[in-house]
């Protein structure tokens, strides 16, 4: 049986995605135990609701207990955007910050995977981010056994497309404690097909994110990105053909169900981690049943 991760976003409730209340009214020991009631055997932490946890009194440890007691295994950490930017400049030292803290509960959980990328869209010529990624994997090394796992899609200026996406591994020098992330919903919105991806390497891959949406775009591409997406199998996206396809290349799991959709995130707790769940599962159809 495949092991699924309920994705942060997923299962956050009624947050504000990057432009807002981040952290979830959702308390962290309902959703421990609702992941596990119906299946899953992961969950996914933003930053901000590491800090606002923390800020009411809860501590990494009793956090990973709580995670622990309820039978999960999986954790994934976001996020790391602008660790590429220059020293001394605000957006590096909140970058600096959040990668600070999430080395340290990575630590705590034993996490799976750290997970980094552009989503702020900033400009960077290829050597350098190389360098950069390759920097930070490094420092990584010094703290968890985590991986570094870097999330290319459509609004990141530098790595869009699967050959950036490989070049950057390479030119990183292709660290051991690092992979991409790929994610359904940015391959088939960048046009990158399942069969496209028998070019990465098991060793290359570190995450998969499994997320249906539809082919049109909306004008408003923050709001499709964020609020706008489908539960797998109830959009327009070859969700089982990517699954096959990642099968093939030789990724052994866990999956993440990343769903960013403001009519789920309306959804009562117990049936967001119900949803995600069952649509998800059945498009691994014997291998889940």
């Amino acid at each position: 049986m495949s092991d699924l991760v309920a994705c942060y976003w997923t299962v956050s409730g009624p947050v504000e995605i990057h432009f807002g209340r981040e952290w979830s009214t959702f308390d962290w020991r309902d959703r421990c135990d609702h992941a596990a009631r119906v299946g899953f055997t992961g969950l996914g932490l933003w930053s901000s609701d590491i800090v606002h946890q923390q800020e009411g009194g809860r501590s990494l440890k009793q956090m990973q207990e709580i995670f622990a007691a309820a039978g999960l295994r999986h954790l994934e950490l976001e996020f790391i955007a602008d660790f590429f930017v220059a020293p001394g400049t605000p957006e590096r030292a909140a970058s600096d910050a959040t990668k600070a803290l999430l080395f340290e509960a990575a630590a705590v959980f034993g996490a799976h995977h750290i997970k980094v990328g552009n989503i702020p869209g900033t400009v960077c010529e290829p050597e350098p981010l190389a360098q950069a990624f390759a920097a930070l994997c490094q420092e990584a090394k010094e703290h968890t056994d985590a991986k570094v796992a870097y999330e290319f899609m459509p609004f990141d200026v530098n790595v869009h497309t699967l050959d950036a996406a490989l070049a950057l591994m390479k030119n990183a020098g292709e660290p051991a404690n690092a992979g991409l992330v790929i994610d359904t919903w940015h391959m088939s919105k960048l046009g990158i097909s399942p069969a496209e991806l028998h070019r990465v390497r098991p060793e290359q891959l570190a995450w998969v994110e499994l997320s249906d949406g539809h082919h049109h775009n909306l004008e408003d591409a923050i709001y499709e990105v964020t609020c706008d997406r489908n539960l797998p199998g109830e959009g327009e996206f070859d969700i089982r053909g990517y699954v096959e396809a990642f099968q093939a290349i030789g990724y052994p799991g866990p999956w993440g169900v990343e769903v960013l959709s403001a009519a789920l995130r309306d959804l009562p707790i117990e049936q967001e981690f119900e949803r995600a769940y069952e649509t998800t599962s059945a498009q691994f159809a014997a291998d889940l049943a």
